[in-house]
């Protein structure tokens, strides 16, 4: 009798358990390609979603507001898709929802009509936003279609920074799939201190190496802007409302 006892108790707390940590669930998107990745790159992948504030915030992260480079604004509806780009150089506004491949392009404060013409500039502004959000939101993304992990050890970066290192390749997603990169993942904080692009991925030495660095919390979430070498993200906000004439009208 005692034994039953105790395996019910052993169970009850289990169920517990799990139930207290569901919010740290990291389910991978579908097309992860968790056969091939190392069972240690995954956890890896695991704890830095934890460190930038968790599954549940990042779902429920809304309106995310940034500037790339100087050189475009952009502000993503997370849960539409809607996006709004305005290229500053060119003096073109995208207004695109990346799933349906809808939406208005206006270049020097004419809106283009033509449809094969406006579905090229919409491709365009959609190639635009995966570059740009990947800058910004990649630590999330670890875990994404068609993304395969290895493990590749331990690495000191600059200001003696002891780092995991985990290794990204692609098959068949975005626009550039035959790229691979390296992310340097801090052992004390599991925040993705540096990220090393190469690209092709048979290339032992990377193309670009940039920090990651000056984290700040952004509603419920983690993000690197206004780096250390003055390069990709800045101006970064989110926001739990917007109006829906960000993604509609010029």
């Amino acid at each position: 009798m005692r034994a039953y006892y105790i395996l019910f108790v052993a169970l009850v707390a289990g169920l517990v358990g799990c139930a207290g940590g569901a919010d740290n669930l990291n389910p991978p998107a579908p097309g992860f390609d968790m056969a091939h990745s190392d069972p240690a790159a995954v956890e890896l992948a695991d704890s830095v979603m934890a460190a930038m504030g968790g599954r549940k915030a990042w779902d429920e992260t809304r309106y995310i507001s940034w500037n790339f480079f100087g050189r475009r604004n952009l502000v993503w509806d997370k849960h539409s898709g809607d996006v709004r780009i305005e290229s500053l150089p060119d003096s073109v506004i995208y207004l695109v929802n990346i799933h349906e491949m809808d939406g208005r392009v206006q270049v020097k404060g004419q809106e283009i009509t033509e449809p094969d013409s406006l579905q090229r500039m919409l491709s365009r502004a959609r190639s635009i936003w995966i570059n740009d959000s990947y800058w910004l939101v990649m630590p999330f993304k670890l875990k994404d279609t068609g993304v395969t992990l290895k493990y590749l050890g331990e690495e000191t970066i600059s200001k003696g920074v002891r780092c995991n290192v985990l290794e990204l390749t692609f098959a068949d997603v975005g626009d550039t799939p035959q790229n691979k990169y390296r992310i340097y993942i801090d052992q004390k904080d599991n925040l993705v201190k540096q990220w090393a692009y190469y690209q092709r991925a048979q290339q032992d030495s990377a193309s670009r190496v940039w920090p990651m660095d000056n984290y700040r919390r952004y509603g419920d979430i983690l993000l690197s802007a206004d780096r250390s070498d003055s390069s990709g993200p800045r101006n970064v906000r989110v926001d739990k409302k917007l109006p829906r004439h960000v993604f509609t009208e010029f």
